[in-house]
């Protein structure tokens, strides 16, 4: 072999095995899709309240999964696993948890996810910042946005439901959170749904944030926007992914 072959050889070489792989050199596992109907911001910045979506129109109720306001901002909705609860407040200290499709919501987000991997969480994750920063590192294999879920007993939490006077417009947050009423849990066992996304902030996430979650009481009776939580015993579920 001449020397100027073999150099033109090497270098071919070379480049084939530096070539990069156009799937990227770690793929991720592809989580269910999720879908978002309207947009936090369009509803606190320009005063769109009213449905963008009707909760009975989505089709594939099983292992459906869903949160977001009710239209005009008066309620709460949480779908769980196919069954979809609205909250409304009663008093500054009671609250009505009823199980209807027939809300809409100015925006929601949503997907069907049937299989879950269950994880036990960590001791030293105590609060919502701690989750957060959980999420961000446990899933850096999986798509996003996703759904998951927690299950089983908390120290205590604060949750809110949006309440927006009869007629009331809205043009900035401060305004979108008109009537809203925080109640507090004690130890409770409870299940948690929510959406993770890095990406959403403003769409289905505040500014500050990359979660929503909506907490449920196991007795179904206390649910809301959750604010603050102290973890005690807990089961994460994440969303099954392929590839």
């Amino acid at each position: 072999m001449s020397r100027r072959l073999f150099f033109l050889v090497l270098l071919g070489t070379g480049l084939f095995a530096c070539k990069p792989n156009p799937e990227g050199s770690a793929t991720r596992s592809r989580t269910p899709e999720v879908h978002v109907a309207g947009a936090m911001k369009d509803v606190m910045w320009k005063g769109e309240l009213a449905g963008k979506i009707r909760l009975d129109t989505i089709a594939h109720r099983q292992g459906l999964y869903g949160l977001g306001p009710k239209s005009y901002l008066q309620g709460e909705l949480l779908i769980l696993d196919g069954q979809c609860f609205v909250s409304r407040v009663e008093t500054d200290s009671t609250m009505a948890v009823e199980e209807t499709f027939r809300v809409a919501a100015p925006f929601f987000v949503y997907g069907n996810v049937e299989a879950w991997e269950a994880i036990d969480l960590p001791a030293h994750i105590q609060n919502i910042g701690d989750l957060e920063r959980y999420l961000e590192e446990r899933t850096r294999d999986k798509t996003r946005p996703f759904a998951f879920k927690l299950s089983g007993r908390i120290r205590e939490a604060d949750i809110h439901i949006q309440n927006l006077p009869e007629g009331a417009t809205v043009s900035s947050p401060a305004e979108a959170h008109q009537g809203q009423v925080a109640y507090t849990l004690g130890r409770e066992t409870v299940d948690i749904l929510g959406f993770f996304s890095t990406e959403h902030q403003g769409i289905f996430t505040h500014h500050d944030t990359y979660l929503h979650m909506h907490l449920i009481s196991r007795d179904r009776t206390q649910m809301g926007h959750l604010d603050r939580v102290r973890f005690e015993r807990m089961r994460l579920y994440l969303p099954k992914g392929k590839g």
